[in-house]
């Protein structure tokens, strides 16, 4: 590709066309995870919709990998590529919210943190994950979890509509009335389809929350487990627990008599009035041994959002494998915590996020994304700050994961996908749903020029 043919695609476009030999390339390029390194031929830092359109088109006409950057906190990399162009939407992070109709619209390159600062202000907020740095494109198309899941539902539940650029550079918008299929597929099929340039979300009233973590020395793990298992499903909705296998961090806030501990952790989010909150959470805190730590207080629900922002800075070596948990039984729980003991970091981790409440009244065929009968998406992340630590983190995730398996469901979350996963893992995501993801695919992107994601090839493949 000459410079003349590049000039081209700079001209089209408002936003910088970054390439190896501008000083700033290692810097744009860089990725959340920093694990992985990838070298992309050229950067289209897009500022607008008719930047990503010239940026598709040129992608396509001249052959490149293309690549697509949202919030940029995608943990398998593929945000970026090798060789190709990168799309990158990090720079369009506007945020409309629309308080009579508790919606709010966002720009694809918006983090959760984003959009939680504009909804607060009029007490809304969207059911998003559990880190205010995550991209709220790659999340929402990947399915969406977080605290306000089992009341609220998924985030992809609270999609009203979303405008998106195809494969053959042609903009349309995707809801329940128009290209119903491609809708469909946006909700949970991953970025298959075409680049989303805006989201409309519905909200939810959110403002003041008690939350916080709660720690338990590991010796106290079972009895934790167990009593969490059984207290979940008891737990009215507005109540949204998750479960940690994790080590007490050597670092401000946490005391320095308990550092590098391993810990159980309950870490909740009740959205209401903080004496409710203390009186549900007493009935799973009476059965238990008293807690090393308790950190449960009232706090603004962004608060809550960023609470592990400092804690999880960019640049961490990351490796993640995953997978969706019916049921929690004892054999399951003592290898859980056989296998967390092996910890390599003390940032490395297992949680089970809840998959219940609101995400079982959606039908299995309504969205792309299926594992609406789960009770749990468990994830292994292997983290630290260490490049040198990169084998032993895949070493212990793996062997982690090869223990539980058995005791799990078939497929996994596909944002908790590395890249290395076999196809088989991904059609196991979507069970049933996946031949029909593959021919919305074969329709929007029939040559497959939007494959550097968990990938569905289109079905004539």
């Amino acid at each position: 590709m000459n410079d003349q043919i590049v000039s081209t695609l700079k001209q089209k476009i408002r936003g910088r066309l970054v390439s190896p030999s501008d000083a700033d390339y290692d810097v744009v390029r860089s990725l959340y995870n920093g694990m992985i390194d990838k070298r992309p031929r050229l950067i289209a830092r897009c500022l607008d919709v008719a930047d990503i359109i010239a940026a598709v088109r040129f992608g396509r006409d001249q052959g490149l990998p293309i690549a697509v950057r949202g919030g940029g906190h995608n943990g398998p990399g593929l945000g970026s590529c090798d060789g190709g162009l990168m799309v990158d939407l990090s720079m369009m992070r506007s945020v409309r919210v629309d308080p009579a109709s508790r919606t709010v619209r966002v720009d694809p390159g918006c983090t959760s943190g984003d959009v939680d600062h504009a909804t607060h202000a009029f007490g809304l907020a969207v059911p998003f994950g559990i880190v205010s740095t995550t991209g709220v494109a790659g999340l929402t198309l990947g399915g969406g979890t977080g605290y306000l899941t089992r009341k609220y539902g998924l985030t992809i539940d609270n999609l009203i509509e979303a405008d998106i650029v195809l494969a053959d550079g042609s903009l349309v918008k995707a809801d329940k009335k128009e290209h119903p299929d491609l809708f469909w597929a946006l909700r949970g099929g991953g970025g298959n389809f075409g680049v989303v340039t805006s989201f409309l979300f519905q909200a939810h009233p959110a403002e003041t929350v008690y939350a916080g973590p709660i720690f338990w020395e590991a010796a106290h793990a079972k009895a934790v487990m167990q009593a969490y298992r059984d207290f979940l499903p008891t737990a009215p909705e507005e109540l949204y627990a998750f479960l940690g296998l994790k080590t007490v961090l050597s670092m401000d806030p946490f005391p320095k008599d308990y550092r590098g501990k391993r810990i159980c952790a309950v870490i909740s989010c009740y959205n209401g009035p903080r004496t409710e909150g203390e009186m549900i959470l007493a009935e799973l805190l009476k059965t238990l041994p008293p807690p090393i730590l308790n950190w449960m207080g009232t706090m603004p629900f962004p608060a809550m959002q960023a609470f592990f922002d400092p804690f999880l800075p960019k640049g961490l070596q990351w490796y993640w494998k995953g997978d969706f948990v019916k049921s929690l039984t004892d054999e399951a729980i003592d290898t859980h915590i056989a296998q967390a003991a092996e910890a390599p970091s003390e940032l490395s981790l297992m949680h089970l996020y809840p998959i219940d409440g609101a995400v079982h009244r959606v039908p299995k065929e309504a969205t792309a994304w299926r594992m609406r009968d789960a009770t749990w998406s468990m994830v292994i992340a292997g983290i630290d700050g260490d490049p040198g630590q990169a084998d032993a983190l895949k070493r212990w995730g793996r062997a982690y994961w090869a223990a539980i398996h058995p005791f799990n469901l078939e497929g996994a979350y596909v944002n908790f996908m590395m890249e290395d996963e076999v196809q088989g893992r991904v059609q196991a995501a979507y069970g049933e749903n996946y031949q029909r993801l593959a021919s919305v695919k074969a329709k929007y992107d029939p040559e497959n020029i939007f494959r550097i994601n968990q990938n569905i090839p289109p079905a004539r493949y």
